[in-house]
Formats: structure tokens, C-alpha cells, sequence
């Protein structure tokens, strides 16, 4: 299966940031702590406790894709640690309008 890399997953949160694709819920089921949400066929699920985004804990793009956490990598391989203060600003709270 094809996979995708922290910064790939990252340059699509940017892309929601900037308002170049919208950040939509999707109609998928979360658990408690974790909102999934659709960026233009992307599938993300972020860990977002109604305030701040943690960190990304998947990702499967339009084409199927995929990537997935992994809490043994070093710093820097997840996608939200490479967003910007900026950025994560942005995502926060376009997170908390669509929740």
C-alpha cells in the first residue's frame, strides 16, 4: 500500500490554513478526543480536545494513501509539529467552527 509522509499530510493542513481547500467534518465516527475531518478527499484524523490540535493520528489522501502515527519516530514526524504558529492557529479554529 502507497504511503504518504509527515509532510505531505502537513502541506494539505497548510492548504486548509490558507483557505486554498476547505476543512470540512466528516460524517465518519470519532472517539472522545478526536475529531476526523475531510480536506478535498482527505481523510484526517486529528486529536483535537475543542481547543487545541495535538497531533494528526492518521491520514488517507483521495488516492488511498495512507499514513499513520508512529510515537516511536523522532520529533518532527508528525505533520502538526511542522505547522507553523500561524498555521496551527488557523486549524484550531477552523476546528472549533466545524465541531
Amino acid at each position: 500500500m502507497p504511503c504518504l509522509n509527515a509532510r505531505d499530510v502537513c502541506q494539505r493542513l497548510r492548504d486548509a490554513a490558507l483557505g486554498v481547500y476547505p476543512l470540512r467534518p466528516s460524517a465518519s465516527h470519532s472517539g472522545a478526543g478526536q475529531v476526523q475531518v475531510d480536506i478535498e478527499g482527505w481523510q484526517l484524523l486529528l486529536d483535537f480536545d475543542g481547543r487545541h490540535l495535538h497531533h494528526c493520528q492518521s491520514c488517507r489522501s483521495a488516492e488511498g494513501d495512507v499514513w499513520q502515527l508512529d510515537t516511536r519516530q523522532r520529533f518532527g514526524t508528525d505533520p502538526v509539529s511542522l505547522l507553523s504558529t500561524w498555521e496551527l492557529a488557523q486549524i484550531e479554529k477552523l476546528l472549533k467552527e466545524a465541531v
